[in-house]
């Protein structure tokens, strides 16, 4: 699903270091941005983008954020574009995961998800979104998750704040419905990530499995295509929503689940 653009478009990806929004940045550089990374830690965000083979004419960068604090959001804007230039399109990406049940989930960790995959996605939006709107021209993709529609047990801070993201999503969409901008969701299924199988321990613990089962009995016995996906499949498609042949795709919460999700 690989999409010709403009060399002219900046693309600022947020947790892009590793995972989904690596994929997405190595995509969307491959098909002819200018890419930002970036990241809580900077130097993992340099060692992405050097891992990213530099072609002619295109620059590259990385930069740190913090996602939970406003200021940190807002210079990471900044650096964007006076190192690249405005930004056409944001990927809020970032985020972690916290397995725990209800009863003994920290206040405070489940407070940090949405202020990370949350309210930072909203902070960071709200820095680029009335430039986009007078370009006439803006994509804004938030990274949810199935988890975004579904439930799961013992990961209250997650589902919410994905949750949550859905209706930020709608809302952005319909206030740039006239503008040229849109704004999308995706929501990935389990893909082979960092996030994914470092979850595992916990998700045995909480489940009562042992670890070595625990992929197949509590992730992949619910997903009809019985595999993880590769981050690579996710950066395909946001490469499709940011061109011009998405361009009434808007609002949406898509899933790329391998079936786990229809709705």
């Amino acid at each position: 699903m690989q999409t010709k653009m403009k060399l002219d478009k900046v693309a600022l990806i947020t947790g892009g270091a590793s995972g989904i929004g690596l994929a997405i940045a190595e995509k969307l550089y491959m098909a002819g941005c200018q890419v930002a990374i970036a990241d809580i830690d900077e130097q993992k965000a340099q060692s992405a983008i050097d891992s990213i083979e530099t072609r002619e004419g295109q620059k590259k960068m990385a930069v740190q954020v913090d996602l939970s604090d406003f200021l940190s959001i807002r210079q990471m804007v900044a650096t964007c574009e006076e190192e690249l230039g405005a930004v056409d399109i944001l990927v809020n990406n970032a985020g972690f995961q916290h397995v725990a049940p209800i009863e003994s989930c920290d206040p405070a960790t489940f407070q940090k998800l949405i202020e990370v995959m949350l309210v930072g996605p909203f902070v960071a939006t709200q820095a680029v979104f009335a430039q986009m709107k007078q370009r006439g021209w803006g994509r804004i993709i938030n990274i949810s998750s199935i988890n975004g529609k579904i439930g799961a047990p013992f990961k209250a801070g997650y589902c919410s704040a994905k949750h949550g993201i859905i209706g930020l999503t709608r809302v952005t969409a319909l206030e740039a419905a006239d503008s040229g901008v849109t704004c999308n969701a995706i929501c990935p299924g389990y893909v082979d990530t960092p996030l994914v199988r470092n979850q595992l321990a916990d998700l045995a613990k909480s489940y009562r499995l042992e670890e070595t089962e625990v992929l197949d009995e509590a992730i992949l016995r619910n997903v009809p295509q019985r595999r993880l996906l590769e981050a690579g499949e996710i950066g395909d498609f946001a490469v499709f929503l940011t061109s011009d042949r998405a361009a009434a795709i808007t609002g949406q919460a898509i899933n790329v689940s391998g079936g786990y999700v229809m709705h």
